[in-house]
């Protein structure tokens, strides 16, 4: 049988990941892959999650299976990061994942199976594991038109015109902040005019809050799903814990689900639950005991948030140094807009061939489309910055 089987194509984030490891040159850069790194090119573990780690290790009596649905506890106090008091809390349910992957494939799964016929509308440019995961889910897909790359930033009005070919019951996928490649978000005003084209159209917002807390902070990221929220009897969200609290490898996730009703909102748990033992069956648990662990205990709590506000703020300031090397290189405002953008990603006005020269000829690594990865850019070292600007301006030349 596997005799007829072709090697597919790697994956080419992935791919990109291990030709950085295998180059040997002292002098790269990588600013692909989408993980946060500190000033030491390291992927930290959070002073709060080894605190609350050692505490799971003191306190664990057994292994054993949770449930399908996971730790309640934890989904309840992924609900409040993600919806605060904007709506009844009994209105949401949530369903513990692997990941805010899992999270995503769990909601696309449930979405299908309540509305096969269903279009879901995806922003072009999107995270490039949406298309595959929805198509494998079943799901009909459209593109709207995202990002206007000769602004470097949002075309909300080819977004809204593109929109309004939704159908009732059509899905509309979104980013809930720091959009995954282009880093530029929508704002409160516009939040509020797709909230309204969500209710006049009966769409179904299906949001991806996969970095919650790398934009402005973890109250102001949620002000677009919290207006949603409160304009819209149903939703759902996929909300991770990978990047606000560094947990990539624990896989840690949930699925929220908002519906018009107690009654509703537990029906479609109820669902996804089906689906999750037809599927993986069990979540991993240690993550999310470890997220608990912090989310209940308020001086953990503020640790992390204070770790996490340091790990924004750094972005923050590398966007602004990034843009003033450019500046300086180019002697020109055209990247100005990198400083305005919000979380780990941006777009650089490349080719793929310029790309492909900065990766051969000076070690420089990022995805194909331009997308870099903000927290990869040289920290304190004004030497290193201007060096990489200077390089990128020279193969626009």
């Amino acid at each position: 049988m596997f005799e007829t089987l072709e090697a597919t194509s790697p994956d080419p984030i992935l791919a990109l990941m291990q030709q950085f490891r295998k180059d040997e040159r002292s002098g790269k850069v990588d600013l692909g892959v989408g993980v946060y790194r500190d000033g030491e090119g390291q992927t930290p573990v959070l002073q709060a999650v080894k605190e609350a780690e050692k505490r799971l290790y003191e306190e664990e009596t057994t292994k054993s299976y949770v449930s399908p649905s996971g730790d309640a506890v934890f989904c309840d106090s992924m609900r409040q990061l993600v919806f605060g008091q904007s709506i009844p809390s009994e209105r949401v349910k949530g369903i513990q994942t692997p990941g805010g992957s899992g999270a995503l494939r769990v909601l696309a799964d449930l979405l299908i199976s309540v509305n096969p016929g269903s279009r879901t509308w995806v922003s072009d440019p999107t995270w490039p594991n949406h298309l595959p995961m929805l198509l494998q889910a079943g799901h009909k897909l459209e593109r709207y038109p995202y990002y206007d790359a000769a602004k470097s930033t949002v075309d909300f009005d080819a977004m809204m015109q593109s929109l309004q070919s939704a159908s009732a019951g059509d899905v509309v996928l979104l980013h809930g902040c720091c959009h995954n490649p282009t880093g530029a978000d929508l704002n409160q005003e516009q939040w509020h005019a797709v909230a309204d084209l969500c209710e006049k159209n009966g769409l179904l917002p299906f949001v991806d809050m996969a970095y919650q807390g790398f934009a402005d902070g973890l109250e102001e990221d949620a002000q677009g799903i919290r207006i949603l929220a409160r304009k819209l009897p149903e939703m759902v969200v996929a909300t991770s814990c990978s990047k606000n609290l560094a947990l990539y490898r624990e896989r840690t996730g949930c699925a929220l689900m908002l519906a018009g009703t107690e009654t509703a909102a537990a029906n479609s748990a109820s669902r996804a639950v089906s689906l999750i033992r037809a599927n993986y069956s069990m979540p991993p648990d240690h993550g999310a005991s470890m997220t608990r662990i912090i989310l209940q205990d308020p001086a953990l709590t503020e640790q992390w948030k204070a770790e996490l506000e340091s790990m924004r703020a750094r972005m923050e300031r590398l966007r602004q140094e990034f843009a003033d090397a450019l500046r300086k290189r180019s002697n020109s405002d055209r990247f100005d807009y990198i400083a305005g953008q919000k979380g780990m990603f941006s777009r650089l006005p490349l080719s793929e061939s310029q790309v492909d020269k900065l990766r051969n000829e000076h070690g420089i690594y990022m995805v194909g489309d331009g997308r870099i990865n903000v927290a990869g850019l040289p920290d304190n070292s004004a030497e290193a910055m201007d060096d990489l600007a200077t390089k990128i301006v020279g193969v626009m030349s």
